[in-house]
């Protein structure tokens, strides 16, 4: 499997927020989000083998720890991730996969934590979304939306309710976009939608979800990456 990263950080979004965690991160995406902070992730990496992988994540954290799968999207490379996902949780890890749910889930392994990024129209990305990826859907699992606009928000909004994904799914989590060129300030003045404004619209509408900012942009400089 192609490989940019693994390394151990804290998670920085979902429920998840603030524990420690190793990421590994896998190449290629096939989505050409606007606001994408990972575009590094789009080629390049290293071949390495599931057993490789595994051994570089039980170096960096004792079992019992969580990882996340990551990219780009991880599910680009299914055949190898799959095998990848149910060998750490043999080895007694908790797993969350980060996808944006444009291809078919129904193949993860039901233990792991799927949090699925559903794509707002300004993302340049929108109706990607596979349909029936909300039949896999668990009540462990999380849907964000990553936000940049009004607009986004009253499609997260409306997706929300039409799909009854707080009946489905552990959370429902709601985060600005940050500006691709971020860097230096370890603040909200990067994030393209105010969370101010955003918690104001959640309160408005009574909406049962989570504000969730990045929380590694706040810690680290926005622009440094393996954080």
């Amino acid at each position: 499997m192609q490989i940019t990263e693994i390394y151990k950080s804290l998670q920085g979004e979902s429920t998840y927020a603030g524990l420690p965690c190793v990421f590994v991160r896998l190449t290629g995406c096939n989505l050409r989000c606007t606001w994408c902070d990972s575009e590094y992730t789009f080629q390049g990496g290293r071949k390495m083998a599931v057993e490789e992988v595994r051994a570089e994540v039980l170096r960096l954290s004792p079992p019992g720890g969580l990882v996340e799968i990551t990219g780009g999207e991880p599910m680009l490379q299914e055949k190898e991730v799959v095998p990848l996902m149910q060998g750490l949780l043999s080895d007694g890890y908790q797993v969350l996969l980060e996808t944006s749910g444009e291809r078919p889930l129904g193949r993860v392994p039901a233990e792991v934590v799927k949090i699925v990024d559903v794509k707002c129209p300004d993302s340049g990305e929108a109706d990607t979304f596979h349909a029936g990826n909300l039949e896999t859907l668990s009540p462990r699992d999380e849907i964000k939306f990553v936000l940049a606009t009004r607009a986004d928000y009253e499609f997260a909004r409306d997706f929300t309710h039409r799909h009854r994904l707080a009946a489905r799914v552990n959370a429902v989590l709601f985060s600005p976009a940050f500006r691709k060129d971020a860097t230096g300030a370890r603040d909200s003045s990067f994030c393209l939608l105010d969370p101010k404004d955003l918690a104001e619209w959640i309160i408005a509408d009574n909406l049962p979800v989570r504000l969730g900012l990045q929380l590694h942009k706040f810690i680290w400089d926005p622009a440094v990456k393996g954080v």
